[in-house]
Parts: C-alpha cells; sequence; structure tokens
C-alpha cells in the first residue's frame, strides 16, 4: 500500500527543472503560480515546459536573514529567494559573494523571478566550474524534458 501511495504523490509533484532567470522573467503572464500549476517557460524552437518546482543556481549578492530572502544573480538577470531562514544548513552558505545552488517553488515570474526555498547548498569550492556549465545543463535539461 506503500507504493502505491508513493507512486500517486510522485506523479503530483514532477522532479525540478533546471532554469535560468531569464527564462522565468519572460514567462511574465504565461502560467500562473497561485493555482500551483506553475509558469510556461520556453526551451527553444517553439517548445515549452510548464516548471513549478527549480533548480537555480547563482552568486549571492544580497542576504537580508531578518526578512527571511536573498538575493541572486546568474548569468541571465537576478531573482530573489525567500524562505531561507527554514534551510537546514542552509545559512552559512549564504554570504554575499558565494556561489550557490537553490532548489524551490516558483512564487512568482515577473518583474522579478521570487522562489520559496526548499534547499541551499554551497557551490563555491568548484564555482568556476558550476558557471561554466550551467547553461549548458540547463539547455541539456530542457531538451531531454520538452
Amino acid at each position: 500500500m506503500f507504493k502505491a501511495e508513493k507512486s500517486i504523490v510522485d506523479k503530483k509533484r514532477p522532479p525540478p527543472v533546471k532554469v535560468l532567470s531569464g527564462q522565468l522573467r519572460a514567462a511574465g503572464g504565461r502560467g500562473h503560480t497561485d493555482s500551483g500549476d506553475g509558469v510556461q517557460i520556453r526551451v527553444g524552437q517553439g517548445r515549452s515546459l510548464i516548471v513549478s518546482l527549480v533548480w537555480m543556481q547563482g552568486t549571492v549578492l544580497d542576504v537580508q536573514l531578518d526578512r527571511n530572502t536573498v538575493m541572486l544573480m546568474d548569468e541571465t538577470g537576478t531573482f530573489t529567494v525567500q524562505g531561507v531562514n527554514n534551510i537546514p544548513k542552509g545559512k552559512p552558505c549564504l554570504l554575499q559573494g558565494k556561489y550557490v545552488m537553490v532548489m524551490g517553488v516558483i512564487q512568482a515570474a515577473s518583474p522579478e523571478p521570487v522562489i520559496r526555498a526548499v534547499k541551499v547548498a554551497d557551490l563555491t569550492e568548484q564555482a568556476a566550474l558550476h558557471r561554466r556549465m550551467w547553461k549548458l545543463e540547463v539547455q541539456d535539461l530542457q531538451r531531454v524534458m520538452a
């Protein structure tokens, strides 16, 4: 019985999709996050993908723990991450200049993408490699999923 319940839950929540902040910003009004259905992003050549749970990477620009938020920047722009005080082991990597991975649920796509954090991890040690590979990883995963 547990396996049947687990498979039903798995079907309701798709895996996180690697995205760039610019893709969310460009989605703007396509899709709406209040319904929980996600946002429709373009993945090239007339294809699109509906996403609600995302995996993003970027450099920490500003930390406001009193407001439970952090601002990050990837190569396509900035985005805000909320709920950072609730992430176990997340706070130590939330320092200006660190390169981090954030997994979370889309709260807003535009004018500024806002993500509610589920997981945060420090990638600073291998930041040069992660930065070089990130856009390629995003494109590859989206191509397979679309």
